[in-house]
């Protein structure tokens, strides 16, 4: 795959394991975000050749990557702060109740049905992530820790197969850090794929099956999370080398 930069992308299959992208703090990442792998799966970005093997074609709208099962998240909060948390993961499940604007309009038969599994939908998201005590209060009054847990679930209660995370751990505390890998742990047990940017080593080092390390936007590294620890380009990038 290459992107509109004429830049190559390493090809990418989804399976259903997790798959991070290590990367030092603010080297290259807004072109992995905006111009490489994230960017090209949602749409945002335009490929020049080859193929996104989700769905076979180089750019989709945002509605057929949807479609698709791939959902993902921001590294800024991007919640509806004056909104409940409850409100917050339904808005991300509009598209999935049927009736179109009449059936809003007029409150039909499928549309009360759809809202009603709307809203099961969202609270199964809620326990998943364990904020359905909160589900009434507004998502703004949340600790922050909460709030990125709000918008993995609101994620997921799309039904999403591929989960996109851009950088979930940043602004974390350890605690918060230990209890997100614990729930990307989780995530993976569903079956779902999880295409995860980090620069939290320990973060990456745990939850994931496959990691590539970039070093200043450049591939230097791929491979287990074992056989990353010991690459000679890893070590000296990240932990320095022995005087």
């Amino acid at each position: 795959m290459a992107d509109a930069s004429g830049k190559g992308s390493p090809a990418m299959s989804v399976l259903p394991v997790k798959e991070a992208v290590l990367n030092r703090l603010a080297a290259g990442k807004k072109r992995i975000r905006e111009r490489g792998w994230l960017g090209l799966i949602v749409g945002w970005a335009l490929g020049t050749a080859g193929t996104i093997a989700v769905w076979q074609r180089g750019r989709r709208s945002a509605h057929v990557v949807a479609q698709a099962g791939i959902s993902r998240t921001f590294q800024n909060i991007r919640l509806f702060s004056s909104m409940t948390v409850l409100e917050n993961v339904l808005v991300g499940l509009d598209r999935s109740i049927p009736g179109g604007v009449l059936g809003m309009l007029f409150h039909s038969p499928a549309n009360r049905r759809g809202e009603e599994a709307a809203r099961c939908r969202a609270i199964d998201a809620l326990h998943f992530v364990n904020l359905v005590s909160q589900a009434n209060r507004i998502a703004g009054q949340l600790p922050y820790g909460d709030q990125r847990r709000l918008e993995i679930a609101r994620a997921l209660a799309t039904g999403a197969t591929l989960l996109l995370l851009d950088e979930p751990a940043a602004g974390m505390n350890p605690s918060e850090t230990t209890e997100l890998a614990r729930l990307v742990e989780r995530i993976r047990e569903r079956g779902v794929t999880v295409l995860l940017i980090e620069h939290h080593m320990n973060v990456v080092m745990r939850v994931s099956d496959r990691v590539t390390v970039l070093d200043h936007g450049v591939k230097i590294a791929e491979g287990t999370s074992a056989e990353v620890k010991r690459d000679k380009k890893v070590i000296e990038a990240y932990l320095g080398t022995e005087a």
